[in-house]
């Protein structure tokens, strides 16, 4: 197995969208990331991106809490704020059923 080489912000960040629902985990699956440094005059942080991919017939309920108000969420990020989060394009749905999607995330130094 491969793993993704991971900030400790992203993965922080990766572990609060798998919590938003906790009883798909198994069925969520990071195929992307990507974190580069980001600073203002102020500020330091990360730029991520992320691509998952959901499985299962009910990916798209899934999807949807995941997704869902996901600007609005709260999330909990040891030593950093999540400054912005958003879905990045439109999702792609396969023949098997499954949802892959990019999430694009501002995490600042708290």
């Amino acid at each position: 197995m491969t793993r993704l080489p991971m900030s400790r912000a992203a993965a922080s960040l990766l572990r609060a969208l798998l919590a938003r629902k906790p009883d798909a985990r198994d069925r969520i699956l990071l195929t992307d990331c990507h974190s580069t440094d980001w600073q203002s005059l102020t500020f330091v942080g990360e730029r991520h991106e992320m691509t998952l991919r959901i499985v299962g017939s009910d990916a798209q309920q899934i999807y949807e809490a995941i997704t869902g108000n996901l600007s609005e969420a709260e999330f909990p990020l040891p030593g950093h704020v999540v400054a912005d989060v958003a879905v990045f394009g439109a999702p792609a749905r396969s023949a098997d059923g499954s949802i892959s999607f990019a999430i694009e995330a501002l995490t600042i130094q708290d």
